[in-house]
């Protein structure tokens, strides 16, 4: 078993939740200003290079936020399902993207088993505690057709979880992160840093695939 980086009680989760979502809600416009043009078109072409059943993909964007790459997934000509917890945006998503989108938060997940080709958590999953983080993978694999990817892109860090600007995160170590898919059954497809074409130290972000395997 995975030792968490921290321990929490059920009520520091629950209040990790609340004031995690409570700062996308009050944020949701500056937050959709703030990231409508940014670039994922690498993450996007990763996953589903990736994928080996045949397209059209069923898609979980796992945090969905306000809709952008469910468009660009439906303009793709796939199928995407959009999760978010914040309320405002999935009205924003679902209005924007014209894709079912989906109020729950990431734990207390409530998703099909078997039902999906590809699943993009793109900066969403590290919001995740560590002592949840094994249950919370285990929740996507399940719900993933075997042979199914995960896409994640985590903010890395030296292993630690707090919170920043009210919201929770952890920033952990390529290391250190690795151990919790491959703990939960999923074979290593890949890793890279972002933004492309920097030095390392000027690449926060750290994108990696995972496979369930058939």
């Amino acid at each position: 078993m995975i030792q968490p980086l921290v321990t929490l009680a059920d009520d520091q989760l629950l209040e990790i939740n609340s004031r995690t979502l409570d700062a996308y809600e009050e944020r949701s416009e500056q937050f959709w200003i703030g990231t409508r043009q940014h670039d994922v078109g690498q993450n996007i072409e990763a996953l589903l290079r990736n994928i080996r059943s045949d397209p059209p993909f069923e898609i979980l964007d796992f945090g969905c936020g306000p809709g952008r790459d469910l468009l660009k997934f439906s303009e793709l000509g796939h199928h995407p399902t959009g999760i978010d917890g914040c309320a405002a945006f999935v009205k924003m998503a679902k209005s924007y993207s014209n894709c079912d989108v989906f109020e729950q938060h990431f734990l207390r997940l409530e998703l099909p088993n078997n039902f999906f080709d590809g699943i993009f958590a793109n900066a969403s999953i590290f919001h995740v505690p560590t002592q949840e983080l094994t249950r919370v993978l285990q929740q996507l694999y399940c719900c993933l057709k075997p042979g199914g990817v995960l896409f994640c892109s985590n903010p890395r860090g030296s292993d630690i979880e707090r919170f920043i600007d009210n919201r929770y995160g952890v920033f952990m170590r390529w290391k250190t992160w690795r151990s919790y898919p491959l703990n939960v059954g999923f074979s290593e497809l890949e890793h890279y840093y972002r933004p492309q074409k920097l030095p390392r130290n000027q690449q926060p972000w750290l994108a990696s695939l995972w496979r369930r395997p058939n």
